[in-house]
């Protein structure tokens, strides 16, 4: 494992504010104007929606490499018009289009990387909320109350430890389990943003992410300072408490009483949803899988509610708990299946499976083929996609 540590380096943040240069990023006054009027107080409980920053950053990136974006775009319910026009976009959208844009692309860190290398002007007024703060904590504590105003299917959450700040993700209205790129991009992020507001090399202390990584995370981690910790039961980033205390380096009181007023009466314009949706239930079960604990009276108390209550909501909505029960381990047996890095037995495990043997008569009962037949159509497949993309880029030679 690498040394946690925190570096107070005047120069070594990764690439500072441009505060300058002219680039292709929302306009101020735009971000103002648009913020309020783009949240719906009618949306009761409708899908979370997200500014589509990430989005447009995967569809700049694959018509970059020359990708035929369109069949994309439709299988993640998504339109050109949409992100040309920087409408607000579906976060379950959003996480679809940029795993369907990595696969293309064959880059399995896509969120990292466009994490890394994009322009921070590009979250639009949050941003500047944060750039115009006294101090660094004052700035994430802003940055957690916010953050829906950018995206609404994550809540965050700032604790204060002893020794260290903490920020804790938590998936509302969509699942977890469908995601790696998202959140890998929002780490990202977050370290770069600290890092370019102090212009101080900050390393996290520690990186904890819930879904699971196999491969080789060499540039992640590196880009980071600290080994990333995937599998874990939450989602969370920690720096050292000093942090707290350390300027921002393009701070102004009068622009951030400005900037607060105007997401404060965005927030005061959510109207929060009551209940939990079958996302919320699958994100819960995802967590007790491995443990054998996903029952449903146990799910039910993560939810604060009674087992007939949940039961109750979910018959509303035309499902049960083995329904979304069995869903969820489909859905998780295919992402898991294409990881070469997890034997069957592991996934067996991860899905709260005692036997292999009863995982892989479910596998087939849902693919028609075993979990070895789908891994291995799966390697011919790439094989193949690999071949067009290279012709695509170099040509046939």
């Amino acid at each position: 494992m690498m040394c946690h540590r925190f570096e107070q380096g005047g120069q070594g943040a990764t690439g500072q504010t441009k505060w300058g240069k002219g680039m292709s990023v929302q306009p101020l006054d735009s971000a103002l104007a648009g913020i309020v009027r783009d949240i719906d107080p009618n949306r009761l409980r409708a899908p979370p929606r997200a500014a589509g920053i990430l989005t447009r950053l995967a569809w700049t990136r694959a018509r970059q490499a020359g990708l035929a974006i369109d069949p994309l775009l439709k299988t993640a319910r998504l339109t050109a018009q949409q992100i040309e026009e920087r409408a607000r976009l579906s976060v379950q959208s959003q996480i679809r289009f940029v795993d369907l844009a990595a696969g293309s692309l064959h880059d399995e860190f896509l969120g990292f990387h466009l994490g890394r290398d994009y322009d921070l002007r590009e979250i639009g007024l949050l941003h500047y909320v944060l750039a115009s703060c006294e101090l660094l904590g004052e700035a994430l504590q802003r940055g957690v109350r916010y953050a829906t105003t950018v995206n609404e299917g994550a809540l965050l959450k700032y604790i204060e430890r002893q020794d260290a700040v903490a920020i804790a993700v938590k998936y509302v209205g969509v699942t977890r389990h469908s995601d790696r790129h998202q959140i890998e991009f929002w780490v990202t992020t977050m370290v770069r943003a600290c890092r370019e507001l102090t212009r101080r090399h900050i390393v996290p202390l520690h990186v904890k992410l819930t879904h699971h990584r196999h491969g080789d995370c060499t540039d992640f981690n590196a880009f980071l300072g600290v080994d990333v910790e995937f599998g874990a039961e939450v989602d969370e980033i920690a720096f050292p408490a000093a942090v707290r205390d350390l300027p921002v380096v393009s701070a102004d009181s009068y622009l951030n009483n400005l900037l607060v007023a105007y997401c404060e009466e965005a927030l005061a314009q959510r109207t929060p949803g009551g209940g939990a949706t079958p996302s919320d239930v699958e994100n819960v079960i995802a967590e007790l899988l491995p443990h054998g604990k996903a029952r449903i009276d146990h799910v039910a108390r993560r939810l604060g509610m009674s087992q007939r209550t949940l039961a109750r909501r979910l018959a509303a909505q035309g499902l049960t708990f083995s329904d979304v029960l069995n869903r969820l381990r489909r859905d998780l047996a295919h992402r898991h299946v294409r990881d070469s890095d997890l034997s069957i037995s592991q996934i067996a495990w991860l899905l709260g499976y005692q036997e292999v043997s009863a995982f892989t008569h479910a596998f087939k009962r849902w693919t028609g083929m075993t979990p070895r037949e789908m891994r291995a159509q799966g390697r011919a497949q790439n094989a193949v996609s690999g071949a067009d993309l290279r012709e695509q880029v170099f040509g046939r030679r």
